[in-house]
């Protein structure tokens, strides 16, 4: 039988997953912070990021309660947010051993897909929600639509190039959400540019209040 957790609060509330990705990891503590004390209250920080496990760690610490890890591409990727403490896992692929590994670990799982077919499948396979990747390559807003006309019972996070100018867009497709990597973060994790970041989050929160007011 198939076990299947529901979104997060914050994913149905706010409707912005912030992927949180760098190959240096040297701000990347603060720009989550600065995330969560913007608004952002679900954060996808990346296996491939320097750091990330700890960093999850230390968040739900201090009292996040939607933080996971993404790019899990392996069971023993699972074990490590496990151990975090994560509430969630991203992968880019449906990877059905990873998915397993996390309905087990009770963490919600939210598998990349880039077709009906492996929409689908992930869905089957107990998703928490399916993660649209790359959206933007694929299609975009219009990719989605379609894709929804006929898996419109699929909730669907649309990942990969959105851009705050978009998010308005995606939602009104139904969308459940959008994950949003460097036109959110910038450079802020190699950088330091925190005030930029900020300023991207709130103008992201503001774009998602106007779409489903």
């Amino acid at each position: 039988m198939v076990t299947r957790l529901e979104p997060g609060d914050g994913v149905r509330s706010t409707r912005i997953v912030a992927i949180v990705r760098d190959r240096t990891g040297v701000h990347l503590r603060a720009a989550c912070d600065t995330l969560l004390d913007a608004g952002v209250s679900v954060l996808e920080v990346t296996t491939n990021t320097p750091g990330a496990a700890g960093v999850v760690a230390d968040l739900i610490a201090a009292g996040a309660t939607e933080v996971g890890m993404g790019t899990v591409r392996t069971v023993e990727h699972v074990r490590q947010a496990a151990d975090a403490g994560a509430s969630f896992i991203v992968t880019p692929t449906v990877s059905l051993p990873v998915g397993l590994a996390a309905q087990e670990a009770g963490m919600r799982w939210y598998p990349g897909a880039a077709t009906p077919t492996e929409i689908e499948t992930a869905w089957t396979a107990g998703a928490t929600a399916v993660k649209v990747f790359p959206a933007g390559v694929l299609g975009g807003v219009r990719f989605i639509r379609e894709v929804r006309a006929p898996l419109d019972d699929i909730p669907l996070i649309p990942t990969g190039g959105v851009r705050i100018d978009d998010i308005a867009d995606y939602l009104a497709t139904g969308a459940l959400a959008v994950g949003m990597g460097s036109p959110l973060l910038g450079d802020a994790v190699a950088s330091g540019d925190l005030k930029g970041l900020r300023v991207r989050a709130e103008a992201a929160l503001a774009a998602v209040r106007e779409a489903t007011a």
